[in-house]
C-alpha cells in the first residue's frame, strides 16, 4: 500500500504530537517509509506546503532538505481527467469559480489515489462530515464518493508500525 499524505498530516504532527525537536524518531521513520516507497507527497501538495513557508520553520527546513524532499516526493504527473472526476463526482458538477478555488489541491491528492485505488490510500487529519456539501466536503467523504481509500494519521502509524523504538525493533 502506498500512503499519500495531505499537507496537514506533517504540519499537525509537528505542531501537536510529534514536534521535530522532541520526537525525532517519528521524522526518521517518515523518511525511512518514504525511501521505502510506502509514504509519498504528490508534487501539488509539496508545493502547497512550501507556499505556506514562514521564517524559522523547522518543518519546512526539514522537508526542503534535498534528500528528504526527494524521498517524500511522488514523482508522477497528475491525470487531469481524474482530477476532473474528483471535482465533479466528489464535490459537485457545477462548482462556481470561488468554490473551485476553495478546494485547493485536495482534488489532486485524491486523483493520485485513484490511479491505483486498491493500492493507494489518502492520509489526512480531516474528519468525515457527511452533512457538508459542495466545496465544503471533507477529504474522507470525497474519497468515499469517488472510490478512493482514506485514513487518518494514527491509522497510518498503526498500519506501518510506527513506535518510538522502531529502529531497534527489527
Amino acid at each position: 500500500m502506498l500512503y499519500l499524505l495531505d499537507a496537514n498530516v506533517l504540519i499537525t504532527a509537528n505542531s501537536s504530537y510529534y514536534p521535530l525537536d522532541q520526537i525525532p524518531e517519528f521524522w526518521s521513520w517518515v523518511y525511512d517509509q518514504a525511501t521505502s516507497n510506502r509514504i509519498k507527497i504528490p508534487r501539488e501538495i509539496m508545493e502547497e506546503i512550501k507556499a505556506g513557508r514562514k521564517d524559522d520553520d523547522p518543518l519546512l527546513d526539514w522537508i526542503c532538505t534535498a534528500e528528504i524532499e526527494a524521498a517524500l516526493l511522488l514523482d508522477e504527473a497528475v491525470d487531469s481527467a481524474l482530477v476532473q472526476q474528483v471535482v465533479t463526482a466528489g464535490y459537485a458538477p457545477d462548482l462556481r469559480d470561488d468554490e473551485v478555488e476553495k478546494l485547493g489541491r485536495d482534488p489532486f491528492l485524491i486523483a493520485y489515489a485513484l490511479v491505483h485505488p486498491a493500492q493507494r490510500t489518502v492520509v489526512t487529519t480531516e474528519v468525515s462530515r457527511p452533512s457538508t456539501r459542495r466545496a465544503n466536503r471533507k477529504i474522507p467523504d470525497v474519497c468515499q464518493a469517488v472510490g478512493a481509500l482514506s485514513c487518518g494519521p494514527f491509522a497510518l502509524n498503526k498500519a506501518l508500525g510506527f513506535r518510538t523504538g522502531w529502529k531497534t525493533s527489527g
